[in-house]
Order: structure tokens, then sequence, then C-alpha cells
């Protein structure tokens, strides 16, 4: 493995490490802690994938999977109030979204890398967090899938409720994921001060 990979697979696996310890944290009603943290991990790999190309984003993404799995087998074996703090489907909707969002989140950025600066690392991460969003979310609380762990109750999770506390009836977790990619939508504007200011950083930086 190249050394140059390091940092950003430092980077990532910190912010997932956080991110799994933050999200237990309430923020309001809707939110946690961890989704403040999370929406970074793109700015991880739009900086690589800018710097040193989308093989380079694709290691560092697998590194930050890794990190997750190991991350939900441990949450596994954690028992909270009411079970384990990391139930099968959680573990199951938090890695295929975050390796499926990623992954999508290099393809887009690549094929946008000749335009603006702008432009690939928004498009990108907007549309890696509308599928992470979408994937964790369902397959986490929705009743649909169900099947995946019969043994796991998320009947508190499809209660429902206004949207967001003031819109029409919802199933809760449909809240949850509304807010959630609201979050993510707004980190991914305000990374690009970031974006812009390490990669100029990195690409001026002598080899």
């Amino acid at each position: 493995m190249s050394t140059r990979l390091v940092p950003g697979i430092l980077a990532m696996a910190a912010i997932v490490v956080a991110s799994n310890i933050l999200v237990q944290f309430l923020f309001g009603n809707w939110l946690t802690w961890g989704a403040f943290t999370y929406p970074f991990a793109f700015l991880v790999t739009d900086v690589t994938n800018r710097v040193q190309g989308p093989a380079a984003a694709r290691r560092v993404v697998v590194a930050g999977f890794a990190v997750g799995v190991a991350c939900s087998l441990i949450g596994t074996q954690i028992q909270g109030e009411f079970g384990p703090l990391v139930t099968l489907r959680i573990a199951l909707g938090s890695g295929l979204a975050f390796l499926t969002a990623q992954l999508l989140d290099v393809t887009v950025f690549n094929r946008l890398r000749a335009g603006s600066w702008w432009r690939a690392p928004i498009v990108s991460t907007l549309a890696g967090s509308t599928l992470d969003t979408a994937i964790f979310f369902s397959i986490a609380f929705a009743a649909a899938f169900s099947f995946i762990d019969p043994s796991s109750d998320v009947a508190w999770a499809n209660e429902s409720l206004p949207l967001l506390g003031t819109g029409p009836a919802a199933p809760l977790w449909v809240s949850l994921a509304v807010a959630d990619w609201s979050v993510k939508l707004a980190l991914a504007v305000l990374a690009l001060i970031p974006f812009r200011l390490i990669v100029a950083r990195l690409v001026a930086r002598p080899a």
C-alpha cells in the first residue's frame, strides 16, 4: 500500500469510528450526533479522488468499510437497555449503505472531474448521500425488511407520526431519514470550502 494513502485511510477510519460512537447520542428528536460527522467521509473520498485518482479513493473506501464492519461487530456484543447496541439489520444496512454510496461517489466524481472544480464533489456527494440514506434507513428500520432479522423489534420505528413533527403522517423512520438526508445535503455544500482548501494545499505540495 502506498504511504500516500495513509492520511486518507486514517481520516476515513477516524470519521467512521467517531460516527459509530456518536450515533448513540441523540441531537433533538430526529438526529444523532453521528449525523454531523459521517457526511465528512464523502469529503475524504473526494479529496483522495481529486488528488490521487479513483483507484486510490476506492482503497480508502474499502479501508473505511473494514473499520465500519469491525465497529458493527463490536457493537453487536455490547448490550444496551433494549438489547445489542447494533442489531443485524443496522449492521447490514450500515455496511451496505456505506460501501455502495461511497463507490457511487467515486464513480460520479470521476466522470465529472474535468468540469468546474465544485461540480464533481457536490454532485457526487449528493448522489452518494441520497443513496446512503435510502439504503440504511430502509434496511435498518422499514417493516418491509423485517425478514432480515425477525427477532429485531422495529415497531417503534414504524409508528405513524407527523413527518418531522409537522408534516403528513409517515413512519417514524422516514422522519429520521429525511432529517439525516437534510444534514447530509447541508454539509455537502459546506464541505466545498475545506475541499477547495485541502486540494489546493495537497496539489501545491512537492511530491
